[in-house]
């Protein structure tokens, strides 16, 4: 017993010697192993293993996310698109430099600022009109086509005799020139050619003052389109509870000849209580003038040869919406004397007046104002040879409408 004790003791202290060994290589993985010391230039101070002394287990290996996983066989390779294409050869790119002598180089470009102190300069740009005189120099028209036929710009190419060689409406050779010339009548009818007709009375008034109380009336309106119309006025005045003293009415053609603008002739009928009817030549033209003024002016030329003439003017001044403030003149002339109509030669008579009205709609709106009247020259005479004011003012109230 003691004999086989004996024989198995070497055994059991080389399998020791073994197991101490395998524990050292587990707790160091580069035991044993002969390490180069490394190439150093200076002698550098050891660190201290912070592990040293200590016994660290064995690191556990990590599971396998896919252990137990049945993976589907892989997918075969997609098949290239081009396969059995016969693809042309692409030609190499072209040397742009092919053909240039580039053996001798450019020479470098000298450096403007070299042998300069840039270290003073100011960070602030320098005017490169410096020192310039600028006063005489004159901004030319910008360089852009325009039809305007001004010096400076730039002249506008003639046009292509092809573009003048067709008819005048090129639709006319597809749907031709009958069924287009129709239906341009058609367009012209309902956008261009618009029929109106209007009525509007200026004045319906009474008048009060130091010659008595009078009335009078002052209406005109047309029918027609934008730039024919036919056109008629009627005005007239008498004592307030008599009869009319006198009244005339105008027939006339009236052509716009410009923006705001209406050239018209016509006839004018006199009407008097005491038989002395007159028909007048009308030739005269209405329309706006600047600054909003409505003007209407006319020459009268009677079947006796009497040419007479007169001028109204009227502005409206807005003070409300509603409220609005007119101002009126009117002016009467002739180149001759009528006794019998007590009209004088020159300027025969001058009214102003001013009044207010109030638009309850712009279709009704009474007014309350002022008037003042002035005969001039024989015209004057006349009058107070019979009695009467040359000069008068009244009150007058109203109303103006339209329909």
């Amino acid at each position: 017993m003691n004999r086989l004790a004996v024989a198995l003791a070497p055994l059991i202290l080389a399998a020791g010697a073994l197991s101490a060994q395998a524990q050292a290589q587990a707790q160091d993985p580069h035991a044993g192993h002969t390490m180069p010391p490394p190439a150093r230039t200076q002698p550098a101070t050891p660190v201290p293993d912070p592990h040293d002394g200590h016994r660290m287990p064995a690191p556990a290996a990590a599971p396998d996310p896919h252990a137990g996983h049945v993976r589907p066989p892989a997918s075969p390779p997609a098949a290239d698109p081009h396969a059995g294409h016969q693809m042309p050869a692409r030609p190499a790119p072209v040397d742009p430099h092919a053909g240039h002598d580039m053996a001798t180089p450019a020479p470098a470009q000298p450096d403007p600022h070299a042998g300069h102190d840039m270290s003073a300069m100011a960070p602030a740009q320098v005017d490169p009109h410096a020192g310039h005189d600028m006063s005489t120099m004159s901004m030319g028209p910008p360089d852009v086509p325009t039809s305007a036929d001004n010096p400076g710009r730039p002249a506008e190419d003639p046009i292509p005799a092809a573009a003048l060689s067709g008819p005048t409406h090129a639709a006319d050779l597809i749907f031709g020139a009958e069924a287009m010339a129709a239906s341009r009548r058609i367009l012209l009818r309902e956008n261009g050619d618009v029929r109106t007709t209007a009525v509007v009375i200026d004045r319906i008034e009474a008048g009060f003052g130091d010659d008595g109380e009078t009335w009078l009336w002052d209406a005109q309106g047309w029918s027609g389109g934008d730039i024919h119309r036919f056109w008629w006025k009627s005005e007239g005045e008498g004592d307030l509870g008599g009869d009319v003293e006198k009244a005339e009415l105008q027939a006339l053609y009236s052509r716009a000849v410009a923006p705001f603008w209406d050239v018209q002739a016509g006839l004018r009928q006199d009407v008097r209580p005491d038989g002395e009817d007159t028909t007048h030549l009308v030739l005269g033209f209405q329309g706006l003038a600047p600054h909003w003024w409505e003007v209407d002016a006319a020459a009268f030329l009677s079947t006796e040869g009497d040419l007479t003439a007169r001028v109204e003017a009227e502005y409206d001044q807005r003070i409300t919406q509603r409220l609005i403030l007119q101002p009126r003149l009117e002016i009467d002339a002739s180149a001759s004397d009528i006794p019998e109509l007590e009209i004088g030669r020159g300027l025969s008579s001058v009214e102003a007046g001013l009044r207010l009205r109030y638009e309850f709609r712009k279709e009704f709106a009474p007014y309350a104002g002022v008037e003042w009247s002035r005969a001039l020259g024989d015209t004057a005479d006349y009058i107070e040879a019979r009695g009467g004011e040359a000069e008068d003012t009244r009150f007058v109230i109203g109303l103006r409408a339209f329909f």
